[in-house]
């Protein structure tokens, strides 16, 4: 049914949660005990989990019953601002539909006269200060719904970044819109990477699921080592779980994506069995890098395509080559994706 048109439920609802909406709670139990999240129902069989003690990344997603995200082993783990160290970040990756890296380093840890920095960054774990939360309104028949934080990586004397997140869509639309603006509120500048990790797993994620992107793969010293999955067919297809991957093992591809009309670039994953993909789309001018990370682990088989500033290489390494962004004293930057669940003939049609 479309529910986009008011004609189909007018007069006919009491509450808007009838047809979708925001829900904040806070949950009580496990390693997540005390974590604020927002669940959203977009009233299309997509819901999915804003959680936002961690940065306002999204955990859990859904597709009617198809789960959409890879979940790690730690799953919903409380914020930790002091995981910031060698891989601590690791300990407190709960995986998710989206996790974001950065805001001032990311990729592996990394040091030099400026500072030792964790992997990727302290971002995720660092809560928001909420806004605002905007509810559909029945009554108007304005079914759009929005919610409005803002998360501040910052220290005395020293850099400090404030990242405002929008995560916002439509009651009977399938996308996931993220609008972040980082904003240098210190007074001197302020190193500046970001990297959205868009994690996907089973059952949108099995064998055979097409990874689809258009663009080069830009070689590197470790493509001697990658699976023999991926040597043949070169991060376009999802495997099933690889001896290869047990433990740290991964292939991980470093892609210079080809954009189309307005500089946008659109990849996704798409389950050709279950009619079912998820397509990402990204301005190439805000972020010119797609990183395709895979890890076919067994228990542990994730695979996410990541829209980003800089390969993840580090503050330290990405200062020495001359890409690394320094933010100016009020200066920001803007960074907009979009998540849109397809089905049916759109998954077919859905090439590059």
């Amino acid at each position: 049914m479309n529910l986009s048109d008011p004609s189909n439920w007018k007069d006919k609802l009491s509450n808007f949660h009838q047809l979708g909406g925001i829900e904040t709670s806070i949950l009580d139990n496990g390693s997540g005990r005390g974590t604020r999240i927002a669940w959203i129902n977009t009233g299309t069989g997509l819901r999915f989990k804003v959680v936002l003690d961690r940065g306002m990344d999204i955990l859990d997603a859904f597709h009617n019953e198809h789960s959409l995200a890879w979940i790690s082993n730690a799953g919903h783990v409380a914020a930790q601002p002091f995981s910031n160290q060698g891989i601590d970040w690791l300990r407190t990756f709960g995986g998710g539909l989206l996790t974001t890296c950065g805001i001032s380093s990311m990729g592996p840890p990394n040091e030099d006269e400026n500072g030792s920095r964790g992997l990727h960054g302290n971002y995720s774990n660092t809560p928001a200060e909420l806004i605002s939360v905007k509810q559909p309104d029945i009554y108007s028949g304005n079914l759009d719904f929005e919610i409005v934080g803002v998360i501040r990586e910052t220290t005395t004397f020293g850099p400090s970044l404030e990242l405002k997140r929008t995560i916002s869509g439509t009651i009977g639309n399938t996308a996931i819109r993220i609008k972040d603006e980082v904003s240098n509120r210190g007074n001197s500048p302020a190193p500046h990477m970001v990297l959205y990790h868009v994690n996907c797993g089973w059952p949108l994620i099995d064998e055979g699921t097409r990874i689809v992107w258009k663009g080069e793969i830009q070689p590197r010293e470790a493509d001697a080592t990658l699976s023999s999955f991926n040597k043949e067919y070169k991060f376009t297809r999802c495997a099933g779980p690889l001896d290869e991957h047990t433990s740290f093992g991964e292939d991980v591809a470093f892609i210079d994506p080809k954009a189309g009309e307005n500089e946008q670039v659109t990849c996704g994953y798409m389950n050709d069995r279950l009619e079912l993909g998820l397509s990402i789309s990204f301005s190439k001018k805000q972020m010119p890098w797609l990183i395709n990370w895979q890890h076919w682990g067994k228990n542990e088989y994730v695979t996410a395509l990541e829209p980003a500033t800089n390969p993840p290489i580090g503050q330290a390494a990405a200062r020495k080559n001359g890409t690394l962004i320094l933010l100016k004293p009020a200066e920001s930057r803007t960074y907009e994706i979009k998540l849109e669940v397809l089905t049916r003939e759109a998954v077919k049609e859905f090439k590059m």
